[in-house]
């Protein structure tokens, strides 16, 4: 009885403190309010508000869910929610389906769910808005234009001249217009910080590394290939890096890594950013892509950032896990560079900014135009050489075969092509390379430019290298046909992913592909010949591990007589869906297509006639001149393998986008999939240019490349100068970095970021030279003195009157560990070193194997990065989940990093290493170890009260070893030590 008092008292305490709240204004994160509107709101409108909210018919239970005040409030059981508990929390039980079973036309996905966890568990954030009521519920006319213009954001990019100061004749423009504002508010600047505490600011903000010496020049720094290290390591929050796909099983992303390197060579390379973007984009459309030292074209690696999102390995609905693929891209696109949650309008518009719903899926038909890939990156250059002269190559010994087989061959049956038996009645005809007049035989899209780019012409000589005895097929029939010219490195159809085996066969990076088809009948036919796998790709999704969609995975077994037949695919389930082909051939073999069919059951076709013309044309028995033909085919081999070895031992593949055929997508009605409306043609986000994107031969992602770069776009410029400032300040213009929208916070100094944003187109738009323009300002070199009059009147230090300290990253403090310890490998670029996997690691899709403790050394961006499975050290300082961009990273100060300095491995080794290089550096010299103790440390000379304790506790040690072990240990633990000033 007592228990249940209690109970009674703490749910009228929570009603009381939910009335409380609800009375109260909180602000609440741009963040939080983010996530709100793209995962918490469209649930809500959908499944709840038509008998939960002002505007339902008839109220059930009292309760509105559409506002906080009201989920706080509750109805005739109590509160729906109580903010940080998700234990008491009554709309959580019932969508668990613990109590009430809500909705009642069934339960909510696991991962709908947790988003309401999460929301709840992080104090249920809402945006201050109106209490809705019976008359305001329905949706206002949507002012796209009227918000445009109310907005600062959106307004045309200025230049201000800096403001008149005193002494302004020996400031940096960047220093007069925050001093206008200091003095405005009557305070001064704080004076600049020493010489030592600069250098070690400068040397971890600019490199990520303690410095080497007392004095720092800047362009060492920025030329420094540790620049583009730690730069890089920003970026990568950005595009939500990881190598792993996530969900259940935690699947290999292959080669994401080279995307990683790319970004650190373009960094210290200091590529101009809109190349950079423009390479993010487009960068395998670009009429002139950047190649790399070797060659290399490295522009089209850095579209590999469309795919670093999390893949569901099995989704039961295909569409709908499409749809959430394409809005992870649009989040990431939209917040990485135009600082703007364009995601919050794919179920509804923009609740408050200047974007539509149908801005939305504008960008979502782009994504549907676009396909992945894997490429052959570092060939490509050499490549399109080779391809010319493969070209040439090819024609020149077509000419002599046509040659000797006309003047000597009386089988002209071989010369012409042949039709294939009528398709029946009731099936419809997809694809048809046999027909050189079907508009759809010329599109075919191969990966590398060893693959013919159209389809074999009836008639034509190939080479099938597969059987050396019969090495020539003059083909009689038209079809899509791979040409094994390349040695092909198999590498994850081949290999095996974390222990099971990937079934996918597009990741060899070879084959072609057929143009999109909506499937109608669901049995997909498929007339092929030779060896290889098939591959359907529905709704563009790409992993498959479970069991759900084997069907759409087909081998092409290789046959004795090398004949013709159908390869059936059931695509049942998959009926209005659209489907793509992927055909990759087995190493060393043909594989070609020359019809598709879908139909409700299989076609019976006779191919006899057929399969009669591909053998004599394959055998070349009956032909007169054999030998002739057979010396021809010798030198046409030979030659080829020349041209072959140019290439074999420089093939690697990455991550990378293609061009399909033009798609423009349906506006989803509140972002069902299941509930297509009208089609939204291709375009940019109205407010900044809504000219059309794309044709319906390419995806529109050129000219969206060119549109986000285009100085007439007011966002660009403004974002990636905040972002610079953030990283060097601790806090941006716009502090909400990744939201310039109505619910991010206003810029500080709207005219120094307009400054800084002009200034860098100006200046060529280089991010080095951004850099070096801003750490030159007394801004970033003030010191962290305060007084109290600037507390008073400037508590937030809004207006820089001076530097507060700034907490390292995760990776910085590990990487810190490894240099002073003299055990930092410095090495650059190469495969992800494996993460170390500790007991409090498991799950399903752990790695069979585990990364030594210490990384090999290697500075923390070039360890690997499991979305399942992050290191704990790097969690415990705040390194986010790489979900979606995270321009700003959370910075806690909690117990647990001070148990992780105490008690991890890792650092324990580290210890150990830098107290034995200290002793080995001075071994006689106590007082001259101190102080390099402390040089490597803080990047400063100890005072003397600190030396002589430490020498007190080292010679009351029972071991030298173990007490330098600890000293190092408690300079690790220091707030110093992951501090710089």
């Amino acid at each position: 009885m007592f228990l249940l008092r209690i109970a009674a008292s703490v749910t009228m305490l929570a009603s009381c403190c939910g009335a409380s709240m609800a009375s109260e204004k909180i602000a609440f994160s741009a963040d939080e309010i983010a996530f709100f509107e793209s995962k918490i709101r469209p649930v809500l409108d959908e499944k709840c508000y038509s008998c939960h909210s002002a505007a339902s018919k008839s109220l059930k239970a009292g309760l509105k869910l559409d506002s906080r005040a009201g989920l706080l409030a509750g109805g005739d059981s109590g509160p729906a929610v109580v903010p940080g508990d998700t234990d008491e929390s009554l709309l959580l039980a019932a969508i668990r389906y613990q109590e009430y079973e809500m909705p009642p036309s069934g339960k909510l996905a696991d991962s709908t769910i947790a988003d309401f966890e999460r929301w709840i568990a992080r104090s249920v954030a809402w945006p201050d808005e109106p209490e809705p009521t019976a008359e305001s519920a329905p949706v206002q006319t949507f002012a796209l234009h009227a918000r445009k213009q109310s907005h600062w954001a959106w307004q045309p990019l200025t230049d201000p001249v800096p403001p008149s100061v005193s002494g302004g004749e020996h400031l940096s423009p960047i220093d007069q217009f925050v001093i206008a504002k200091l003095h405005a508010a009557g305070l001064e600047p704080a004076p600049p910080v020493d010489d030592a505490a600069l250098s070690r600011r400068l040397s971890f903000d600019i490199v990520g590394l303690p410095p080497m010496g007392n004095a720092v020049d800047v362009d060492s720094l920025l030329a420094s290939p540790h620049y583009g290290e730690r730069w890089g390591r920003h970026w990568l929050d950005l595009v939500r890096y990881a190598e792993s796909r996530g969900h259940e099983f935690d699947p290999d992303a292959p080669a994401a890594y080279q995307y990683r390197d790319y970004l650190i060579r373009a960094l210290n390379d200091d590529v101009p950013y809109d190349q950079l973007v423009r390479e993010h984009i487009a960068g395998d459309l670009l009429a002139q892509p950047r190649c790399g030292p070797k060659g290399a074209d490295e522009s089209v690696l850095g579209t590999g950032f469309w795919f670093l999102g999390e893949w569901v390995h099995s989704p039961v609905d295909v569409r709908k896990d499409e749809t959430d693929r394409f809005d992870n891209m649009i989040d990431c696109f939209s917040k990485a560079f135009l600082g703007l949650t364009v995601s919050c309008a794919r179920c509804h518009d923009h609740k408050f900014d200047a974007i539509s719903t149908e801005d939305y899926y504008a960008l979502s038909g782009v994504m549907q135009s676009s396909h992945f890939r894997n490429v052959r990156f570092e060939t490509l250059p050499l490549d399109r050489q080779v391809a010319r002269e493969l070209a040439e190559l090819d024609s020149k010994y077509r000419s002599l075969l046509d040659a000797a087989t006309k003047l000597e061959s009386a089988d002209t049956s071989l010369a012409g092509p042949i039709k294939l038996p009528p398709i029946p009645v009731g099936h419809r005809l997809v694809f048809d390379y046999t027909d050189p007049h079907d508009p759809n035989s010329q599109r075919v899209y191969p990966d590398g430019f060893a693959y013919r780019s159209e389809p074999t012409r009836a008639g034509e000589w190939v080479v099938d290298s597969r059987d050396k005895k019969q090495m020539v097929l003059r083909s009689a029939i038209g079809s899509v046909r791979n040409d094994p010219f390349w040695d092909v490195i198999q590498v994850a159809s081949d290999a095996s992913v974390n222990g099971r085996r990937s079934s996918s066969p597009e990741a060899n990076g070879r084959g072609v592909r057929t143009p999109t088809f909506t499937v109608s009948g669901g049995i997909v036919s498929i007339l092929c010949r030779g060896v290889g796998s098939v591959f359907a790709c529905v709704d563009s999704h790409r992993l498959v591990v479970g069991p759900l969609h084997g069907e759409t995975i087909q081998k092409v077994e290789p046959a004795n007589d090398n004949s013709l037949r159908w390869l059936t695919l059931d695509l049942k389930r998959y009926v209005g869906h659209g489907v793509q082909l992927e055909l990759v051939p087995a190493d060393h073999s043909l594989l070609e297509l020359l019809q598709v069919i879908d139909s409700d059951t299989k076609p019976s076709i006779d191919t006899s006639a057929a399969n009669k013309i591909y053998q004599q044309s394959y055998s070349l028995e009956s032909t007169t001149g054999l030998h002739e033909v057979e010396s021809i085919m010798s030198r046409w081999l030979s030659d080829r393998e020349a041209l072959q070895q140019k290439i074999r031992q420089a093939s690697h593949l990455a991550m990378a986008m293609m061009d399909g055929v033009g798609e423009d997508d349906h506006l989803l009605i509140r972002g069902n999939s299941s509930a297509p409306g009208k089609i939204v043609r291709r375009r940019f986000l109205t407010a900044i240019n809504p000219v059309s994107l794309g044709d319906e031969q390419s995806s529109g992602r050129l000219e969206l490349a060119d549109q986000v770069t285009s100085p007439t776009n007011p966002l660009y410029a403004r974002v990636i100068v905040n972002r610079v400032w953030h990283h060097l300040l601790g806090r941006g213009i716009v502090p909400t970095v990744d939201d310039f929208g109505v619910l991010g916070q206003r810029p500080t100094h709207s005219e120094l970021l307009d400054h800084l944003a002009s200034w860098f187109l100006r200046d060529g738009q280089s991010i080095k030279r951004l850099i070096r323009y801003i750490v030159s300002s007394q801004t970033y070199r003030a010191s962290g003195q305060l007084t109290e009059h600037a507390l008073q009147v400037d508590a937030g230090n809004q207006l820089y009157h001076h530097r507060p300290p700034k907490r390292l990253e995760a990776e910085v403090i590990r990487d810190s560990l490894l240099a002073v310890s003299g055990s930092l490998d410095q090495r650059l670029f190469g495969e992800s070193v494996p993460v170390h996997l500790t007991d409090f690691l498991d799950g399903r899709g752990r790695p069979s194997q585990s990364g030594p403790v210490d990384g090999d050394r290697r500075r923390s961006i070039y360890l690997g990065i499991r979305r399942n499975f992050i290191s704990p050290m790097m969690s415990a300082f705040d390194t986010p989940v790489p979900f979606s961009t995270m321009g700003r990273r959370t910075v806690s100060n909690v117990p647990a990093q001070a148990l992780m300095l105490m008690n991890d491995t890792f650092v324990g080794q580290i210890a150990k290493s830098w107290a034995e290089s200290l002793i080995q550096a001075h071994p006689q010299d106590l007082r001259e170890r101190v102080r390099l103790l402390y040089q490597s440390a803080y990047g400063r000379v100890p005072i003397a009260d600190e030396v002589d304790l430490i020498l007190h506790f080292a010679r009351h040690h029972d071991s030298e070893s173990n007490a330098w072990t600890d000293v190092t240990l408690a300079v690790i633990n220091s707030k110093e030590f992951i501090f710089i000033p």
